[in-house]
């Protein structure tokens, strides 16, 4: 069967496979890897496969459409997001008009959800897979080509005259190792060089090496709502191998993204890993989401395996706003995880969040000067975005916070993400200021700023990313004025 996954056109280069997803002022665009994987999955099933990138390769709407056309597509997987999903089903809607007797069907966090919701948004719709797709789309694809019924596909949200109905649910992949590397598909679908994140060295490649995450953050989206919250990892041997592909295949990548919830949800996985990278002398760079209670030794093996930044969600320097989000974490094992962190020689990017249970002003100003303190090379200030099948979304509910549930208004005019939540000590929008005040004065630290001159004295490389950066965010600044 010839099967079509696309990423649809929306806003110029938004970022849909991004947590958040949206149009980033530092021009970050995620790589789309979850279409990958299907794609790859499909392909090896023996159907005949496209990837359509439309945000990474510029495709209008009638571009896109066009591709499908000649593909002479049967089934078109159409990806979505909260913030864009009502593009995402004009899209569908578009791609059923013109091509009338494919078979549509969408995929991604937000209709996981609210599957009954979103088929309700559009008569054209066939299908919806929930969670985690894969298999989903591979097996829909020979049911329909073998004129079965759709029903017997596990994992769906079908119609069945005027109900929405869900087919048996689909197991999660337990044998991540059976899945196809994600950097041959795009090796063989994409262009490499369309896709950017500002904290990384371009160009560089994103990967998963595990699913799902075991901790009980409650704002996290794709444990809640894709991928559960039991983690599932590709063994060492497998995620190594796909570093010498990568190593071989894509001579120009400066850098391998590891993009999992939590990389070092299992240390003993990671330090393995790392001993297999060293061992093979693999030699490529990397960066990871951590959890921030890595210790030193772990920390010193990555850095010897080469990775150079660890992307940590701090979230609040406060312990009763820690606890609130369930984050199970120690404010006093974020400072040791930072000091251990540059000693093993790993930069660290820190993430804070406003606008979570408990948070006030003055909890936020404990938040800055923890920021300070710890002196992250580089830190990012944002408000709790709440996405539907989260915890986060139903205590914003619940609390009477949720400004409006018109999922258009997750996003500005422009594309950049926006709160949707009023707190009892500060409104949306002065969270959103607060943010990008800590933004900008903290990145515009004369101590700071040396800790950046001294960095591109011993690596010109990273100087020269920090000096991209640095005018990213002065344009944002100025933008702000």
């Amino acid at each position: 069967m010839k099967i079509a996954f696309v990423n649809p056109p929306f806003k110029g280069r938004f970022s849909r496979t991004s947590r958040s997803p949206a149009i980033t002022s530092g021009g970050t665009i995620y790589y789309p890897f979850w279409l990958a994987y299907a794609t790859g999955v499909a392909d090896e099933a023996g159907h005949d496969v496209i990837l359509l990138d439309a945000p990474a390769d510029d495709l209008s709407l009638q571009e896109t459409i066009e591709k499908l056309r000649q593909f002479e597509a049967e089934l078109v997987v159409v990806d979505t997001s909260t913030a864009s999903i009502y593009n995402d089903v004009e899209v569908a809607d578009a791609i059923k008009k013109e091509l009338p007797e494919c078979y549509t069907i969408l995929v991604g966090t937000h209709p996981s959800a609210l599957p009954e919701e979103t088929m309700k948004l559009s008569d054209s719709l066939d299908a919806i897979a929930i969670g985690e797709y894969d298999y989903t789309i591979r097996d829909l694809a020979s049911v329909l080509e073998n004129k079965g019924s759709a029903a017997d596909v596990h994992g769906l949200a079908l119609r069945e005259g005027d109900e929405i109905v869900r087919t048996g649910p689909r197991e999660k992949i337990e044998n991540l190792d059976e899945l196809p590397f994600v950097s041959a598909v795009y090796k063989k679908h994409l262009n490499h060089v369309n896709y950017f994140f500002a904290a990384a060295k371009y160009p560089m490649i994103m990967i998963i090496t595990g699913r799902g995450c075991p901790f009980q953050c409650f704002y996290c989206v794709y444990p809640q709502t894709f991928h559960s919250r039991r983690y599932r990892a590709r063994s060492p041997e497998n995620v190594v191998a796909e570093f010498e592909y990568i190593k071989e295949n894509f001579p120009d990548v400066k850098e391998i993204a590891i993009e999992d919830d939590c990389f070092t949800a299992n240390p003993k996985r990671i330090r393995e890993i790392c001993r297999l990278l060293i061992e093979r002398k693999v030699g490529m760079v990397w960066y990871c989401n951590v959890r921030g209670d890595v210790d030193f030794e772990t920390l010193r093996l990555m850095k010897d395996a080469g990775c150079r930044l660890v992307i940590a969600g701090f979230e609040s320097a406060n312990q009763q706003v820690l606890d609130s989000m369930n984050k199970n974490q120690s404010v006093e094992k974020y400072h040791k995880f930072a000091q251990d962190a540059k000693h093993a020689g790993l930069m660290v990017h820190g993430c804070m969040m406003c606008g979570t249970p408990g948070d006030s002003r003055s909890i936020q100003e404990e938040n800055y000067q923890f920021a300070t303190k710890i002196n992250c090379d580089s830190v990012q200030f944002y408000p709790l975005f709440v996405y539907p099948g989260t915890e986060a979304y139903e205590w914003a509910k619940e609390k009477g916070y949720l400004i409006t549930e018109d999922y258009s208004k997750w996003l500005k005019e422009d594309g950049s993400n926006n709160c949707v939540i009023n707190m009892d000590d500060m409104t949306a929008d002065e969270m959103v200021a607060l943010c990008e005040k800590n933004l900008r004065r903290y990145h515009l630290r004369p101590r700071y700023l040396l800790m950046k001159l001294g960095q591109a004295f011993r690596d010109p490389a990273e100087g020269w990313r920090s000096m991209k950066s640095g005018m990213m965010l002065i344009k944002r600044v100025l933008s702000k004025s």
